[in-house]
C-alpha cells in the first residue's frame, strides 16, 4: 500500500501541471484580459483608483499596433499601456509567466490579486470558512441520510415506504435549489411570513461577545436555511445509487449461500454486501465532495448573501482577476487529487480484499 500511495502522489505532479497548463493556455486566447478591464473603466472614467503610479498623458496619440491590441485604447499613452502590461506581468513571455506561476504555486505563493489589494492566501484564507461550512455538512448530512435510506430501499424493494420515499426525492431532485432557497427565505426569513431565520452571514454581528454554546447555536441558526436549500437535492443521486448497488449484490449467489448457512439478515446485509455494494458509492465520494465544496454552493452563498470560495472565484473569472481564478483552480485540482486518493483507501477499509499493491497505478 505504501508504494501504491507514493506513486499516487507522484502521479498528481503531472496531473496538476496539466490542469493548469491546459488552463492557462485557454486564458490566452480568451479576450477581455485584467489589462483590457482597466481600459474600459479608465474611458469609462471608472476604476481608475485601481491602480498606483501615474498614467501619463492620456492625450496622447495611441500607436496602430497597440490599439490593434487592446480593445477601446485609442487615446491612451502607449508607456502607460506598457506599464499596465508590467503591473499585470504580462511583459513576459508566456511560458516564462506559466513556469514563475507553478514555482510559486508549489510553495503555496498565490501572489496578490490584480483589483482587491490583497494577497490571494489571505482571501482565500477569509472565505474558506463559509465554503468548510456548507462543503463539510452537506457531506456528511447527505451521506449520514443516504446510505441507511437507501439500504432501507433495498431491502424493502417495492413496498409502500420505497415507493412515496422514491417519490419524494425525485420531487426534491427536481427542485431547482436557488428556487427552493428564494422560497425558504420568503417564507422564514421576514419575506411574507415568518422573521424565524437570518437573511445574511454566516453568524451574527455580536458573535464574539456570545458565550460558547450561544455561538454554536447563532452559528446553527444560520446555517440553517443554506443547509435545508442544498440538501433538498444532495442526498437524491446518493440514496438511489447506494439502492440499486445493493439490490444488485442481494441478487447474488454468495448472499444466497450466506442465508443458507443459517446467517441472520442483518449479519448477510453487513457482513457480506455492505463492503461489495459501498465500493460504487464511494467511487462517486470525489465528485460529490468537490461539488459541495464549489460548484454546489455558488447560487446559495448569492442567495444567503454569503462571502465564500464559490462566489469568490466567479466574481474573479467575471474581473479577470487571473491569481484568484488559477490559485482556486490550483487548490480545488490538489484537494481532487488528494480526496480520490483517500477513496482508495476507504476501498481498503471497506473490503480488504482489494490489494492496489498489484496494480501498475
Amino acid at each position: 500500500m505504501g508504494a501504491y500511495i507514493l506513486r499516487r502522489l507522484l502521479l498528481m505532479i503531472p496531473t496538476i501541471v496539466g490542469i493548469m497548463a491546459i488552463s492557462f493556455a485557454v486564458i490566452q486566447f480568451a479576450p477581455g484580459g485584467p489589462v483590457e478591464q482597466v481600459i474600459s473603466d479608465l474611458t469609462g472614467q471608472q476604476g481608475g483608483d485601481r491602480l498606483s503610479g501615474s498614467s501619463g498623458d492620456l492625450g496622447q496619440s495611441f500607436s496602430d499596433e497597440s490599439s490593434g491590441r487592446y480593445r477601446g485604447a485609442q487615446g491612451l499613452d502607449p508607456d502607460f499601456i506598457k506599464k499596465l502590461e508590467k503591473q499585470f506581468g504580462f511583459d513576459k513571455p508566456p511560458l516564462e509567466r506559466f513556469g514563475l506561476m507553478m514555482w510559486n504555486y508549489i510553495r503555496f505563493d498565490f501572489g496578490e490579486s490584480f483589483f482587491r489589494n490583497t494577497s490571494v492566501i489571505d482571501l482565500i484564507l477569509d472565505k474558506i470558512p463559509v465554503s468548510i461550512s456548507l462543503g463539510l455538512w452537506i457531506l456528511l448530512f447527505s451521506y449520514a441520510i443516504s446510505i441507511p435510506l437507501g439500504i432501507r430501499k433495498a431491502v424493502s424493494d417495492g413496498s409502500a415506504f420505497d415507493v412515496w420515499t422514491s417519490g419524494l426525492i425525485i420531487v426534491g431532485y427536481a427542485i431547482p435549489s436557488f428556487l427552493f432557497g428564494i422560497l425558504l427565505i420568503v417564507v422564514f426569513a421576514g419575506g411574507s411570513f415568518f422573521d424565524w431565520f437570518p437573511l445574511r452571514g454566516l453568524v451574527s454581528d455580536n458573535f464574539a461577545q456570545l458565550t460558547w454554546w450561544q455561538k454554536i447555536l447563532d452559528y446553527f441558526w444560520h446555517m440553517t436555511l443554506p443547509l435545508i436549500t442544498l440538501l433538498i437535492s444532495a442526498f437524491a443521486t446518493t440514496t438511489l445509487l447506494t439502492k440499486n448497488s445493493f439490490i444488485d449484490e442481494i441478487k447474488k449467489q454468495y448472499v444466497t449461500t450466506a442465508r443458507a448457512k443459517g446467517l441472520t439478515e442483518r449479519q448477510v446485509l453487513y457482513g457480506h454486501v455492505f463492503r461489495n455494494a459501498m465500493l460504487i458509492v464511494i467511487s462517486s465520494f470525489p465528485a460529490a465532495f468537490i461539488s459541495a465544496f464549489f460548484t454546489g454552493s455558488l447560487l446559495i452563498e448569492y442567495i444567503f448573501s454569503l462571502d465564500g470560495l464559490g462566489r469568490l472565484g466567479y466574481d474573479a473569472i467575471v474581473k479577470r482577476d487571473y491569481p484568484i481564478v488559477f490559485a482556486t483552480l490550483y487548490i480545488f485540482s490538489l484537494m481532487g487529487l488528494l480526496v480520490s486518493l483517500l477513496s482508495d483507501l476507504i476501498y481498503t477499509w471497506v473490503d480488504p480484499r482489494i490489494d492496489f499493491d498489484r496494480r501498475d497505478v
